[in-house]
């Protein structure tokens, strides 16, 4: 059973051919109508969305697929009834399922117990659909990944996860500038210590965005967390995506947020509207690389 629950579920391999895959879509959707006709896919969300969800349903559509919303007050996985037992009925009903959760080990325990494939929409510990998107706007962009550098500054949560292993794969340098305490722990999400070469960690963000070709930020405070909002402000206010930051990495630099964006926090107005912002291509593309990995997660049953 193929699932998607973190980027490196997929082989280097694979998520290089994704990635070319969604050149393919994005330049001739019409050919790929048709691709997943007729699955019944769920998407089981406990934590509400927006991009998430409408990238979801709409790239279905546009593959012939059926998707059914589940909302989060329906679900409540482990509450309502054990979690084992929701993957085992809805492997009955669907072809697929895509789960938006607040912790990875549940997603874990679902996808153990699922007879159908199970894509990771997001939850506490990585957000691959994010990042796969992601590479592609960058790559679109600059033409590569191999050898750029990208300035990761803020929390180091689900998105950080996600490209910390990402950059082992494609061999761009992530400098990575979180306070203490909020850095992503490479032992834990690669399983090994120190860290990669390709990757480094600071408290400071100015020293991160040295001559980066791409600075990445994200809200200071995910969902589910707002109970540390008040704190985290303070805490996370240097780092913040301003001018005076931006001005420090490479003239043709581009900056990305994976949105909703809270703007005078982690990013101000002048650089979310600015010509370096490629905010709404990467939250566009989301849609073209979803649909990519629909088809290899989706299509092979």
């Amino acid at each position: 059973m193929k699932h998607f629950l973190r980027v490196k579920d997929f082989s280097d391999k694979t998520l290089e051919a994704i990635l070319a895959e969604s050149v393919k879509i994005k330049r001739s959707p019409d050919l790929y109508a048709r691709k997943l006709q007729g699955k019944k896919i769920g998407l089981i969300f406990e934590k509400p969305s927006l991009r998430t969800r409408v990238s979801c349903e709409v790239g279905l559509y546009e593959l012939g697929a059926f998707s059914l919303y589940i909302s989060p007050s329906e679900v409540q996985l482990g509450k309502r009834e054990a979690i084992k037992d929701a993957a085992q009925t809805f492997s009955r009903y669907l072809d697929g399922v895509i789960i938006r959760t607040f912790g990875h080990a549940g997603l874990e325990e679902f996808s153990r117990n699922s007879s159908v494939p199970v894509i990771n929409g997001l939850s506490d510990r990585f957000h691959p659909l994010q990042v796969v998107g992601d590479l592609f706007t960058i790559q679109e962009i600059k033409g590569k990944l191999s050898g750029l550098k990208i300035a990761f500054v803020g929390d180091g949560n689900n998105v950080c996860n996600s490209f910390v292993y990402a950059s082992t794969v494609f061999g761009f340098k992530l400098a990575i500038a979180t306070p203490s305490g909020y850095q992503p722990d490479c032992k834990d999400i690669l399983g090994i210590s120190p860290c990669p070469a390709t990757i480094s960690c600071t408290r400071d963000p100015f020293v991160a965005a040295q001559q980066a070709d791409v600075i990445y930020t994200d809200v200071w405070t995910s969902m589910g967390m707002e109970n540390e909002a008040v704190q985290r402000k303070k805490i996370f206010k240097k780092y913040q995506v301003n001018r005076k930051l931006v001005s420090l990495a490479k003239k043709d630099c581009i900056v990305m947020h994976c949105l909703p964006a809270h703007r005078g926090e982690e990013i101000t107005d002048e650089i979310m509207d600015s010509k370096q912002s490629v905010v709404f291509q990467q939250a566009e593309n989301r849609l073209h690389t979803q649909k990519a990995v629909f088809i290899e997660i989706f299509g092979h049953r």
